[in-house]
């Protein structure tokens, strides 16, 4: 690979990274340091978080047109969302709340997000236009690798950062918005692929091309498992395995063993087509993640042996489904911007629907946070956290082995 190409790769790699650390951590760790240190409620943070979801993920077809709209202006679209999700996430975590906590979180969060979703519909629509049809395997390996090591080293920063500081979430804003300013700087070369589309796609609606809507349905289908399961992680370990400490590093251990493994499935993915290895992929998070439905109090070393392999099933998932997806995009010259507008919207529609119905429906049949549970409660638990994905899991196989689209090799 010549230096020029290993620069381009490494540079959507690191772009990808920080995207990650703006992503799940912030869900992770935002609504604690608030609580912590203005007292809020829980269920004015649970409300305000259920608000910001529905904005973050209907805003997104909006967001894409705007991406879509505005390419004729380079990088200028990239730098204005990355100083708008910079400031949010210095008003997170480095400014005293000026007015109402509530409200100051809400308005904060929601620039990370707005800014955070328009630089992921730009870089990965670039990534369509930049490497065609064919190099679409070859890019996830970078750019999803890079996106689950951003995760993690969000995840454990602020625990790292304690030890030699008393405002570690402060300093993690200040290093995060030096490492937006780089990862810009270095794809700064890369915004010029305006990739006009095909003649006739400019005139035809993008949902009207029916593989496209099946992939969408497919993410919203696949996302649903992992939307169910987060819901409700922190409650399953801290009341079905007793041991609220190791929270942090399961999570950890989880998003590690995705990125070691994303590579690994765009290898077999290009030699064996990916539908194929996703399929398998998808039939051995199953047979991994139902064994979690069996696990009583102490049981932590096996539950984190299903993390890792859970974890690596997560990979393909992350891995595959965007490059198939972004290979379609290429092949019938369809609007990316706009269609990965609609992409994330799908994938977040799993997210804002566990938000609102998995916890109600766990505690209609018995479980209690805090609280010394019934076996029926935990029961309730161990089948919303662990069954239930499984089934929905099952329906995600379904709409994949029903999609007819050219397979994505190389």
């Amino acid at each position: 690979m010549s230096d020029r190409r290993s620069y381009t790769f490494f540079s959507y790699a690191f772009f990808a990274a920080m995207l990650g650390m703006a992503g799940l951590p912030i869900y992770i760790h935002a609504p604690k340091f608030f609580v912590d240190s203005y007292g809020i409620s829980l269920s004015a943070l649970g409300i305000a978080l259920f608000a910001l979801r529905l904005l973050d993920f209907v805003q997104d077809p909006l967001l894409g047109r705007l991406a879509e709209r505005t390419l004729n202006l380079r990088s200028l679209p990239i730098w204005v969302a990355a100083v708008v999700m910079g400031l949010g996430m210095f008003g997170l975590f480095s400014m005293e709340a000026p007015f109402s906590p509530v409200l100051w979180f809400s308005l904060s969060l929601a620039a990370v997000f707005s800014g955070f979703s328009f630089l992921m519909i730009r870089f990965y629509a670039n990534g369509v236009m930049r490497f065609g049809s064919e190099g679409q395997l070859h890019l996830a390996r970078w750019r999803e690798s890079g996106n689950l090591l951003g995760v993690c080293l969000a995840a454990i920063m602020p625990t790292l950062l304690i030890d030699i500081t008393q405002t570690p979430f402060a300093i993690f804003a200040y290093l995060f918005c030096g490492i937006v300013f780089l990862a810009v700087l270095l794809m700064q070369r890369e915004w010029h692929f305006t990739g006009a589309p095909a003649p006739s796609s400019k005139k035809q609606n993008t949902l009207s091309d029916p593989i496209l809507r099946q992939m969408l349905v497919l993410a919203v289908l696949n996302t649903a498992p992992v939307a169910v399961s987060s819901t409700l992680f922190l409650f399953f370990v801290e009341s079905r395995l007793m041991a609220p400490d190791m929270a942090g590093p399961l999570l950890i251990v989880f998003f590690l063993a995705a990125a070691i493994s994303a590579p690994m499935w765009t290898f077999l993915a290009d030699r064996f087509g990916a539908k194929r290895v996703l399929l398998f992929s998808m039939l051995a998070a199953i047979f991994v993640f139902l064994n979690a439905f069996f696990l009583s109090t102490g049981q932590t070393s096996r539950f984190a042996v299903i993390c890792v392999a859970s974890g690596a099933t997560l990979g393909a998932d992350l891995a595959l489904l965007p490059a198939i997806f972004a290979r379609h995009l290429a092949k019938t010259g369809a609007r990316a911007e706009v269609a990965f507008g609609f992409w994330n919207f799908a994938s977040k529609v799993s997210l804002a629907l566990a938000a609102v119905t998995v916890l109600p429906l766990v505690e209609f049949f018995g479980f209690r946070s805090g609280v010394e549970n019934t076996q029926s409660g935990l029961l309730a638990l161990s089948f919303g956290y662990a069954a239930l994905p499984c089934l929905l899991k099952i329906l995600a196989i379904w709409r994949l082995l029903g999609l007819r689209f050219e397979d994505a090799r190389g």
